[in-house]
């Protein structure tokens, strides 16, 4: 009898492309895909630890699981519940005590150790399983070939961080910067583009201080990879994120300019508009600098949108500091953003930092940030309609014969379709416009 598999995903895209190479693995081990936990022999919660109540989430759902798993087991059958990602770095050895129900927990760099550990699950050699260390060696390693899943792929190119912002824990979750190699990127590119990839998308925690080795041993920067990307064959559309600002060289500008298939949309995070607020979070930009770089990226390709990430009440932020985060929001005229409250992450400096602002303020500058950013995302999307955009179509939609898909820009599509277009990049005339989508009709 087969083995099934369910994997929950929790925050950004580079958990998605973990959990797809988990999947990888447990597919190699003979495990096939469940549409559901009461169906599933091993249900895994792959976490993300950036939000506040980022654990409780995570237990709260490990109940309801413990839930299932008994339910399971008066009908005869087992199940192993298993944590990965960044909760189980930050929460170490408390996922245990706190759910001794919990087969396995995984760190981020540790997920490519899944197999072995179930193995000895299964011939019930351990139990409490947990792996946190830092390895010496990649877990890029130790995975098998990626295959594309649809006709976009993400592709991990760098992991870790070493910026240090005071209110993050990636750096300690995710560990120092470390860059693949150039031969391995394009390899997993090549892999990718050969099982129906269209569209790559290049990710890490902080993508364009990429600095991987190519076969002479020379660090190469993120501007030769993107070359090196757009020179195979089969590559129809090339992005990367997340991007950190200070970070931007020229020659990643050029890129921008000089290559096709780099979509003209960039994530790029500025978190506030105040100076002193950027100071505090020790970001290593000023909104001068930020704003000059947006500028020189709109001289290369005039048809550059850009998105953004924003926090808003952070210690010491006033009404004055949160003005500016809302000038600059007008100055750069964003399609996309994403927006959240300050939260307290422990063992980060801003957690212990004085002047830490009310929560009732905090919702209140939140909500006049969103309102200005989704009227903002609502005019572009609106002033996308009668213009024909290429839409890389990746899922059904909620009514029968519907497609979605995504412009260059990233907007939902949504159009009645042929399902031969899944996978598929087709010109789609825009018909109609909302905040969050956009309606179209094949030509």
């Amino acid at each position: 009898m087969e083995k099934k598999y369910f994997i929950k995903t929790y925050g950004c895209q580079m958990n998605v492309y973990d959990s797809h190479r988990m999947a990888m693995m447990l597919e190699d081990m003979g495990y096939v895909k469940a549409q559901n936990q009461l169906d599933a022999d091993l249900v895994l919660f792959n976490t993300c630890h950036i939000r506040e109540k980022a654990a409780e989430k995570l237990f709260s759902d490990l109940g309801r699981a413990l839930a299932v798993k008994n339910e399971r087991e008066e009908k005869g059958l087992k199940t192993v519940i298993g944590v990965a990602g960044c909760v189980v770095q930050a929460e170490d050895e408390q996922i245990f005590k706190r759910a001794p129900y919990v087969d396995f927990a995984l760190g981020p760099l540790a997920y490519h150790k899944l197999p072995n550990i179930l193995r000895q699950i299964e011939l019930k050699q351990q139990a409490g399983v947990l792996e946190t260390d830092f390895p010496a060696e990649s877990k890029f390693d130790f995975l098998p070939e990626n295959k594309a899943e649809g006709g976009c792929s993400f592709l991990a190119i760098q992991e870790g961080c070493n910026n240090f912002c005071t209110y993050c824990v990636v750096p300690y979750t995710r560990g120092v910067e470390y860059s693949r190699p150039v031969k391995d990127v394009i390899a997993e590119a090549q892999k990718l583009i050969e099982t129906g990839a269209k569209e790559i998308n290049l990710l890490g925690q902080n993508v364009n201080s990429y600095h991987g080795e190519d076969e002479s041993g020379q660090e190469r920067n993120l501007a030769y990879l993107l070359n090196k990307m757009a020179e195979l064959d089969g590559l129809k559309r090339l992005r990367y994120t997340t991007s950190y600002p200070a970070d931007v060289d020229d020659e990643l500008i050029l890129c921008h300019k000089n290559i096709g298939i780099l979509m003209p949309y960039l994530h790029l995070p500025v978190q506030s508009g105040s100076n002193k607020i950027l100071k505090l979070m020790n970001r290593r930009h000023t909104k001068e600098t930020y704003l000059d770089v947006i500028a020189k990226l709109r001289e290369a390709n005039a048809k550059l949108k850009f998105s953004s990430d924003f926090i808003v009440g952070f210690p010491f932020e006033t009404d004055e500091d949160f003005q500016e985060t809302l000038d600059l929001v007008e100055k750069v005229g964003y399609i996309q953003a994403f927006s959240f409250k300050y939260s307290r992450r422990a063992g980060t400096p801003a957690a212990v930092m004085e002047n830490q602002v009310s929560e009732k303020v905090k919702k209140e500058r939140l909500d006049v940030l969103q309102t200005k950013l989704f009227d903002l995302q609502t005019k572009f999307n609106q002033s996308c309609v009668g213009q024909t955009f290429d839409v890389l179509f990746e899922q059904k939609g909620r009514h029968k014969g519907q497609l979605i898909g995504r412009t260059p820009y990233m907007q939902n599509v949504h159009v009645v379709a042929q399902s031969e277009m899944m996978g598929q990049i087709q010109k789609i005339k825009i018909l109609s416009a909302t905040t969050n989508s956009l309606k179209g009709e094949v030509l």
